[in-house]
């Protein structure tokens, strides 16, 4: 793999609960990925949703990533410093005529098909009370993942107009995403499979922001049982007091690197050490789910 100082990678946990296997594994693959190559590894605290987000939780994250030898470059980004740009993104799409307000609720769009079908498109409804949805003048029908390979989205699902300002005030997920890896410059995004699926509206987005669309990379994501991914909404269990070295060897293993055994390593700065050497990306299985018991 060449080694490129202009490699810009990122982390970007929910603070919605403590660091579990699950995110550890999105933290790593990142990390070995960003420092294989020479380049960078940021970490963008995702605090945009105060209803999902647990008091202390964000800290707890930064303090477990430490703790583990996962040291960041630069200042964590938090997302909820961040309104002010996403408010100015939100009208240069409005006057731009791309935004409309929406105020289908999932009960609606569920009974009429599943996909939203433009409904409020033309109807000039205020913006009090609205949700606001981009219009999708670029859908993305598919696009190529560094290993998972060719994802292909459904014609519906890829031409959907989307939500990018939520009924409550809250800035949607996509959109924030989306313009904190255009600010961040990110070359390439490491993260899990289950966000596979939306990586097609983000692109779209950036494309209609005439942005670079940075590479893909979704890891496997490990799970108790099938479709039961490891969570913290599903109560996975912290590994902020886990033995770090012991933890970071079954990641490892989980990502197909196969290290040599623990007792081969003195300090978990020796097995980082290994792993940034040894990282084979193309070792990971291409598969959006693994099935790993703690």
């Amino acid at each position: 793999m060449t080694r490129s100082p202009h490699y810009i990678g990122r982390f970007a946990p929910s603070p919605s609960g403590e660091l579990h296997f699950g995110s550890l594994l999105a933290a790593l693959g990142s990390y070995l990925q960003a420092h294989h190559q020479g380049g960078h590894w940021l970490v963008r605290m995702e605090d945009i949703d105060p209803p999902r987000e647990v008091a202390g939780a964000a800290d707890s994250i930064l303090a477990t990533l430490e703790r583990f030898g996962l040291n960041w470059h630069g200042t964590v980004m938090y997302q909820s410093q961040q309104n002010e740009r996403y408010q100015a993104t939100l009208e240069q799409l409005r006057q731009q005529g791309l935004t409309y307000a929406c105020r289908c609720t999932r009960a609606q769009i569920k009974q009429a098909g599943g996909f939203y079908q433009g409904h409020c498109q033309s109807l000039n409804l205020p913006v009090e009370q609205s949700a606001i949805r981009l219009r999708t003048t670029q859908p993305v029908y598919q696009f190529d993942d560094l290993l998972q390979g060719v994802t292909r989205i459904p014609k519906a699902l890829a031409e959907e107009d989307f939500i990018i300002h939520r009924k409550d005030g809250l800035y949607a997920y996509n959109l924030a995403v989306t313009l904190d890896d255009i600010a961040q410059g990110i070359t390439q995004v490491v993260r899990g499979a289950d966000l596979l699926v939306p990586t097609g509206r983000q692109i779209a987005l950036m494309q209609q922001l005439s942005a670079n669309v940075p590479e893909y990379v979704h890891l496997p994501l490990a799970v108790t049982a099938p479709g039961m991914k490891l969570s913290k909404q599903n109560h996975a269990p912290s590994i902020a007091q886990q033995d770090i070295m012991q933890t970071t060897w079954h990641a490892l293993s989980f990502l197909g690197q196969l290290p040599p055994a623990l007792s081969e390593f003195a300090h978990q700065s020796d097995l980082l050490a290994w792993a940034i050497t040894n990282w084979q990306l193309d070792k990971v299985a291409n598969k959006t789910e693994q099935i790993w018991v703690s």
